[in-house]
């Protein structure tokens, strides 16, 4: 079943000539599919042969009245959205006509861009309605993801697959789609997944926007006629025309330029854009997905981000996890990415210490899946022997900043440790043993792992552990054990 905006519109009107020219204006405004019918009696047969995107209906026809139409079709198929179009001026008229199901209603004769907003308007509103109704019944039924199109991300943590669920229920929907998280969670990867879930013919075709101005945007994306500056000695199609039907990922939209926010808005709003230098619009089918790790909302209130383009991407939004939220993932992202990294550099796969998976647990990745990429492909760039070693991560891991228990926000006049410690402080033994406990519980209980985290030898850390024991201090981990 085609998806709802490559769906037919059906013209119904008694006047050849006003059909004629209604489908020509349709058809340059990206409607490529107009089905004209000028015999009110043929109507049904049409809708029974074929699925309709939507409807544009006149009244005042001989044989079966649009008025009697409107009726069947609210009744038989209540889906397809009727915009009635009509030379009847009167508020009566109209009002009845929306109490019967219609959408729009339109006086003869209409502007061109008025009919055009609406019958879109029409079909776009057709399309959210199947999409909600696809996205309520995949997320009640949890059905399991088509991993082959999620191939590429490895995970097994529920909040992604949920998102797997939502990106195959709007995946044949026309609107844009915005994916926000932090640097290296994968948003990319998410754009060709819902690209290959889409089975749109054209293809993906992704372009960094941070960084452009309003000129290099606009002739990277939407190209140049010739002359239209010096050295333009022949004309050139943008990414926008390459794409075709397919899609357009912009990554980084929030450092957007605000003369292209205007140029994006258009181009979300009626499709349609202009090459540098032309005089006259060119219309594009592709879909429009964007990403960014930027708060675009807070963008948006600092006055930096369009409030009307922040809303008109966000109609699907999907919000990517950081990996510290992800830990169930790290021992089969790890081994993934040491198989791959061992590939790619010819050697033996070597063998992955539990130790390290416990490790990694414990720290924070503010670079995310790519960082941990990274430390992976340079571990093993520099292996030797059968079993991975762990000086590499912990050297990368000790020369980064970590997230801290103290890192909300604090009151007023205080530090985070004040604000945290502002009953009474605790003694320094107290501390110690807090920290400890800490270091072991992020640790998974493995001692080695656990003083590397606290800068201390695993001798030293015993030390410390055996005069708890020694103390009858009952409030150390039961989770101790031997790296």
């Amino acid at each position: 079943m085609a998806h709802v905006s490559e769906l037919p519109v059906l013209l119904v009107d008694d006047d050849p000539q006003l059909l004629q020219s209604a489908s020509i204006v349709l058809r340059s405004a990206g409607i490529s599919d107009v089905i004209t019918v000028d015999d009110g009696r043929a109507v049904m047969a049409v809708m029974a042969e074929r699925e309709v995107g939507a409807v544009v209906l006149d009244l005042a026809m001989p044989h079966v009245t649009g008025h009697v139409l409107l009726a069947q079709l609210a009744t038989d198929y209540p889906d397809v959205p009727v915009v009635v179009m009509t030379g009847t001026d009167d508020v009566e008229t109209a009002v009845q006509c929306m109490q019967v199901g219609a959408v729009d209603y339109l006086v003869k004769p209409v502007e061109q861009s008025r009919l055009v907003s609406s019958v879109k308007r029409a079909v776009e509103t057709r399309g959210l309605r199947a999409e909600l109704l696809s996205l309520k019944e995949r997320l009640l039924k949890d059905t399991p993801p088509q991993r082959e199109a999620f191939a590429q991300i490895v995970t097994q943590d529920p909040v992604l697959f949920a998102i797997f669920r939502y990106l195959e229920a709007i995946a044949g929907s026309p609107q844009p789609v915005l994916i926000t998280g932090e640097t290296g969670t994968g948003k990319e990867l998410m754009a060709g997944a819902l690209h290959r879930l889409s089975g749109r013919p054209g293809e993906l075709v992704a372009v960094n926007v941070a960084g452009l101005d309003d000129t290099m945007f606009s002739d990277t994306l939407f190209g140049h006629t010739r002359g239209a500056f010096t050295g333009a000695d022949r004309p050139r199609e943008g990414l926008v025309a390459s794409a075709a039907v397919g899609t357009i990922f912009l990554d980084e939209i929030g450092d957007l330029a605000m003369a292209s926010q205007v140029k994006l808005l258009r181009l979300l709003q009626d499709g349609s854009f202009y090459p540098l230098g032309a005089d006259r619009p060119r219309q594009s089918r592709a879909r429009i997905v964007v990403a960014t790790n930027a708060d675009v909302l807070q963008a948006v209130g600092a006055g930096h981000f369009r409030k009307d383009l922040y809303y008109r991407l966000r109609t699907h939004h999907v919000h990517l996890p950081p990996l510290r939220s992800r830990q169930g993932d790290i021992p089969i992202l790890v081994d993934h990415l040491v198989e791959t990294a061992a590939r790619q550099l010819g050697k033996d796969v070597p063998r992955v210490p539990v130790a390290l998976h416990q490790l990694l647990k414990a720290y924070s990745f503010p670079g995310n899946v790519r960082e941990l990429e990274a430390l992976v492909f340079d571990a093993v760039a520099r292996h030797q022997g059968v079993t991975l070693s762990l000086a590499s991560f912990k050297d990368a891991i000790a020369a980064r900043p970590r997230l801290t228990a103290f890192a909300e926000e604090p009151e007023s006049g205080t530090t985070p440790l004040g604000a945290e410690l502002a009953d009474r402080l605790p003694t320094l033994r107290e501390s110690e043993q807090r920290l400890i406990d800490e270091a072991l519980k992020r640790a998974d209980g493995n001692q080695g792992v656990a003083a590397g985290l606290l800068g201390l030898s695993r001798q030293a850390l015993n030390k410390r552990l055996s005069r708890r024991r020694d103390g009858g201090d009952e409030s150390h981990s039961p989770l101790l054990r031997q790296s």
